[in-house]
């Protein structure tokens, strides 16, 4: 049991796992061109990954454009769907009007179920 002791070892400042038989990931270069202080910044990510459009630039900070043959990458986004809201997929269903009536209605059954229905209304 002494031989496989830890006493004297560096815990944390050494790894006992080796790199033997593993595949890293293909990896590329892309770069980033600042468009406030016009620096570029190279990055390196995995071939199959999905490159961000922008990256904070290293420099000054503000978002660096990905460039593609020395020219800055244009992202059509004429084909992404607007995101809607609740209040637009209940328009969908029914008009304003139908739903005011809803309203009332709902607010009638509730304050009865209180007792707070007014007498004469």
């Amino acid at each position: 049991m002494a031989d496989r002791s830890l006493r004297g070892m560096r815990i944390g400042a050494q790894s006992l796992q080796s790199e033997d038989g593993v595949i890293f990931a293909d990896r590329a270069d892309y770069t980033y061109r600042c468009a406030t202080c016009s620096r570029e910044t190279v990055m390196t990510f995995s071939t199959e990954a999905e490159l961000p459009e922008s990256w904070e630039c290293r420099y000054c900070g503000a978002a660096a454009t990905l460039l593609v043959d020395s020219k800055p990458v244009e992202v059509d986004r004429s084909g992404e769907k607007v995101a809607r809201t609740h209040w637009d997929m209940l328009l969908e269903r029914r008009t304003r009007a139908e739903l005011e009536e809803l309203l009332e209605e709902r607010l009638q059954y509730l304050r009865a179920r209180r007792g707070q229905q007014k007498i004469g209304a």
